[in-house]
């Protein structure tokens, strides 16, 4: 705390408030800075559940409006559709400038690129919410140049042009040396959020229990018709296929979610390529909680390098994981050109 102390009448308030300035601000900035640039994880953790929320706002103001001026892309590995709306664009920008202005120094990888900055969502209060604050007690600094930031402005595009708004998510996930440390999942619909942090703590749980004897399994419901086959060659002709959309969906669907319209899976399985923003804040969820999720082959996923993964998926929550991997059928990761 500075004490001000008096100075000359006319000079006194601006001595005091440069000399409170310079104890309470450079300084820690400067060190901060010789320190090679730390970042607070539960403050990166408060700007991505921040960052999600005001993402997702977009992601509904839109599709309320039926402003989606929807296109495509291109086309998938797998040959759909890759649509582009107004709500990917503009969550992509209220996103990525809010964490870019506020931790400059972290690399950012967004599934939109955008060089429009967006000024207005560019700030953050610098205030923790609550519900961190009680979880996670402490602060965790690690080096910026250490972070990666992946961030899923809109998963789940085609069923949000489809009004299929349960599907839906805006996600932040936090990779320390390529690992998923924090992870953030947003409903834009129902405005329900799902964070973790590894080592921390997390506003979510799993379930009491899981069945892996005769699982339900959720899959993508673009791929229900190439996955069904493989899966049930793992678990039985009778296993439950659970088709949706959207990663975001699937990985809350493991969860003990206080809202009616999440399917309840007991392992989440992907076959194709997948990029890590549509994973890696899932992945961050799952380990907190003492899950896992892998590649097919049992592999933990690096979230330092490219956006690509290109081994399938393989997702649980308190079952036998590597179990669950040695029941999966031997096979080559699929080739795309």
């Amino acid at each position: 705390m500075c004490l001000l102390q008096p100075v000359k009448a006319h000079i006194w308030r601006y001595t005091a408030v440069m000399e409170c300035y310079h104890h309470s601000y450079t300084r820690p900035r400067i060190a901060a800075f010789r320190q090679g640039r730390a970042v607070d994880l539960r403050e990166l953790l408060a700007v991505s559940v921040e960052a999600a929320a005001v993402g997702g706002r977009e992601v509904k103001r839109v599709r309320e409006q039926n402003a989606l001026e929807e296109k495509s892309k291109g086309k998938t590995r797998e040959g759909a559709k890759e649509m582009l709306t107004l709500g990917d664009l503009y969550s992509h920008r209220k996103m990525y400038h809010l964490i870019k202005s506020t931790f400059p120094f972290v690399k950012v990888n967004s599934e939109e690129h955008d060089d429009v900055a967006d000024q207005e969502s560019a700030v953050w209060d610098h205030v923790i919410p609550e519900d961190i604050r009680h979880k996670i007690t402490e602060s965790r600094e690690v080096p910026a140049e250490s972070i990666t930031v992946w961030i899923d402005p809109l998963d789940a595009t085609q069923e949000y042009t489809e009004g299929l708004r349960q599907y839906v998510t805006t996600m932040v996930c936090v990779a320390v040396d390529g690992e998923p440390v924090i992870g953030v999942i947003h409903n834009p619909f129902t405005g329900y959020t799902a964070w973790a942090m590894v080592g921390g703590g997390s506003n979510v749980n799993a379930r009491p229990s899981y069945n892996t004897q005769s699982p339900r399994i959720i899959v993508s419901r673009s791929h229900a018709g190439k996955v069904k086959p493989f899966i049930q060659e793992a678990f039985g002709n009778d296993t439950v296929i659970l088709p949706a959309g959207g990663a975001g969906y699937k990985v809350l669907s493991l969860l003990d979610i206080p809202e009616e319209k999440y399917e309840k899976a007991d392992v989440y399985v992907h076959v194709t390529y997948i990029k890590k923003w549509d994973i890696c804040a899932g992945n961050a969820i799952l380990k907190a909680l003492g899950g896992h999720m892998t590649t097919l082959k049992g592999e933990e996923i690096d979230y330092a390098g490219s956006e690509a993964n290109e081994g399938g998926l393989l997702a649980s929550l308190l079952v036998n994981h590597k179990a669950l991997v040695e029941k999966l059928p031997n096979r080559e990761n699929e080739k795309h050109n």
